[in-house]
């Protein structure tokens, strides 16, 4: 039988929406076991995996290859720590949700997704949304932390669906591309979709009042195909992102204001901690690197303590 290729566009942990170069949509399954060299993961295919696939009748078929990947964003499995759970593949750009209230939105998992973001060079997109819910001071916090992203070669914008901020630019900004959102649950990655294409009408989830946590809405990744060339993967809101793939050794490669100074420490193998005439420690004290930066640098080294 003829083989097919196409775009896996969701994903349910045992079936898998492929989408065919013809347009249209199979359901498919695995075949037996598969494995990917060298990538310990709980899940072998993502949404964004390029696969080959042999009909079984006329709607479902069998997935038994996959095309090489071009990138990938990867987080340690809640389950299995010693395994990763791939969140999407063969993006063009990754586009972080923030907040900062309603729900408050940790810099420290900011940081993590650039990391590792960082390590295949994509291109990140910072969009800090909600911002008809900020106060005079937390509007000047916002706009302090742009520029500290953006003074490190970040994109960011401000938005708001209830206000109307930004939203043509954040659309603007996803034209003919394939990208991955992320955040915490309840930041309104939803509801700046449903703007880009109300007939999607995802459905969106009020905050609950417990802890100001968002409602999860989205339990399986999925890609949707929107007006403008956009391909969107709404991603389930990430309370935690374990880093997986990162040699601790390398971790401060991936931060581009630390990449700068690290040949001028003392040591070469300085962990930028507690050694002697650390170039990093020095520019943190001077203010040349952001001392939230330093912070979420150290907590992502802290885990690999906690590991051993």
């Amino acid at each position: 039988m003829d083989s097919l290729v196409g775009v896996v566009f969701r994903s349910t942990g045992s079936w898998y929406e492929v989408k065919s170069v013809t347009g249209k949509m199979y359901s498919c399954r695995l075949k037996g076991k598969f494995k990917i060299k060298g990538l310990k993961v709980t899940n072998p295919i993502a949404v964004g995996d390029e696969v080959v696939f042999e009909l079984e009748n006329e709607n479902t078929g069998i997935i038994f290859d996959i095309k090489p990947r071009k990138n990938y964003i990867i987080r340690q499995s809640v389950h299995k720590t010693a395994h990763g759970h791939l969140l999407a593949t063969n993006i063009d750009q990754l586009v972080i949700i923030i907040t900062l209230a309603h729900p408050r939105t940790s810099m420290g998992f900011v940081d993590r997704m650039l990391v590792t973001a960082e390590t295949f060079r994509i291109p990140v997109l910072l969009v800090f949304n909600k911002k008809d819910l900020l106060d005079e001071e937390a509007i000047g916090f916002q706009d302090e932390l742009i520029e500290m992203y953006e003074s490190l070669g970040y994109a960011c914008i401000s938005t708001s669906t209830v206000s109307k901020i930004g939203l043509e630019s954040f659309k603007d900004k996803l034209k003919n591309k394939t990208s991955l959102l992320s955040g915490h649950s309840g930041v309104g990655k939803s509801s700046l979709i449903n703007f880009i294409d109300p007939d999607l009408d995802l459905a969106t989830s009020e905050i609950s009042t417990f802890a100001n946590k968002g409602v999860h809405t989205t339990t399986f990744a999925e890609m949707f195909e929107l007006p403008g060339n956009i391909r969107i993967i709404d991603s389930p809101g990430i309370k935690e992102l374990g880093l997986m793939d990162i040699d601790e050794n390398e971790l401060g490669h991936y931060f581009p204001e630390f990449r700068a100074l690290l040949g001028e420490c003392k040591f070469n193998n300085c962990h930028h901690i507690n050694e002697p005439k650390c170039a990093i420690k020095d520019a943190v004290e001077s203010g040349d690197i952001a001392e939230s930066r330093y912070r979420s640098y150290l907590s992502m080294y802290e885990n690999y303590d906690n590991r051993r």
